[in-house]
């Protein structure tokens, strides 16, 4: 469905006309452009669309399908840039991702939207409380929605690193640790990480074409973006590089508090084993002795002696005391 339409003249919203098929001619007339904002369109919605800005045939079906990486795609009539927006639910531990499809041309732009994960509207809130960067024309869309995204990367990587400072807390707490779902929720939590780095690992190579970073190809000019906006895409780019070596350590340390846990866990096995065999090793001697004299044989040294009975019963406790205070000394028991 079409969420918005508008024409932005010198930085300020107007209207667009309820057949959006003239709003480009609207915009090129007034020296200006049109912003459409879809929300997971149907084929045939897009379809009229992709028809009036002459979009590329595998960016509309990419736009469609959706499940794209971070990418950018260069195309005669317009560019294609694929975000996804992420959020995060501290009290799950969860990490959701939404994508967003960016269409730029010379006078229009086109965002599509799927799932819940998306920072558009607030973007274009933004955007018409600031005609002056508005008035930059298309490429001012384009910078906005990758700055909100990247930025709002930054908040969930900080989130990230606060509940895994709890996590790492309670894994080597005296008791926590040895809790049966620990290792479930570390295992979780780094499954959270994957999802993270799945939305900003690949968009670096995107962010360092539009930033004009390096050389080569990765340092040409990228079409239907202004020159002077290189700048703000390199902002852009480093706090994406932030964002990306924060994932690389939370990946790093999540790996570091399973390894801890199931040393731990080991060590308690260990700790666990020792102990039952040291009760065995007790309960083994009175067993063997009464055992022996438990055997129906008559000739038995001091089977008939009076004193037969306590004497035995005194040496079995004398020797359970001394393997108790012998393991004890080991830390066995």
């Amino acid at each position: 469905m079409i969420v918005d339409c508008a024409i932005y003249r010198e930085g300020h919203r107007s209207e667009g006309p309820e057949d959006f098929s003239d709003a480009l001619d609207e915009a090129r007339s007034a020296g200006g452009f049109v912003w459409i904002g879809l929300h997971e369109p149907t084929e045939d919605e897009f379809d009229r669309v992709s028809q009036e800005f002459a979009l590329h045939p595998l960016a509309v079906e990419d736009a469609l399908k959706a499940h794209q990486r971070p990418k950018l795609e260069v195309y005669d009539d317009s560019l294609f840039l694929v975000l996804k927006p992420v959020g995060y639910e501290p009290e799950s531990d969860t990490v959701s991702s939404g994508e967003v499809m960016i269409f730029l041309g010379d006078s229009f732009v086109v965002t599509v939207r799927h799932g819940e994960a998306s920072p558009l509207k607030a973007v274009r809130s933004r955007l018409e409380r600031e005609p002056e960067l508005l008035v930059k024309g298309p490429t001012s869309v384009l910078y906005a929605i990758a700055d909100a995204t990247v930025d709002h990367y930054l908040e969930v990587a900080t989130e990230l690193h606060a509940d895994l400072e709890e996590l790492e807390a309670e894994v080597f707490s005296p008791d926590g640790g040895g809790s049966r779902h620990t290792a479930s929720r570390i295992y979780n939590f780094k499954r959270q990480i994957l999802e993270f780095r799945r939305a900003t690992g690949p968009l670096a190579v995107p962010l360092t074409r539009l930033a004009g970073v390096g050389v080569g190809t990765l340092g040409t000019a990228v079409p239907f973006v202004a020159e002077k906006a290189r700048p703000f895409f390199r902002d852009v780019h480093d706090h994406l590089t932030r964002v990306n070596e924060s994932v690389e350590g939370l990946d790093r340390l999540v790996s570091d508090i399973l390894s801890a846990h199931l040393a731990q866990m080991s060590v308690r096995q260990n700790d666990d084993m020792r102990k039952i065999s040291a009760w065995a090793a007790m309960a083994a001697i009175p067993t063997m002795i009464a055992g022996i004299y438990g055997m129906n044989f008559e000739h038995m040294p001091e089977l008939r002696w009076t004193w037969s009975y306590p004497a035995v019963v005194v040496v079995m406790a004398v020797l359970e005391v001394v393997l108790f205070r012998l393991f004890k000394r080991r830390g066995w028991m």
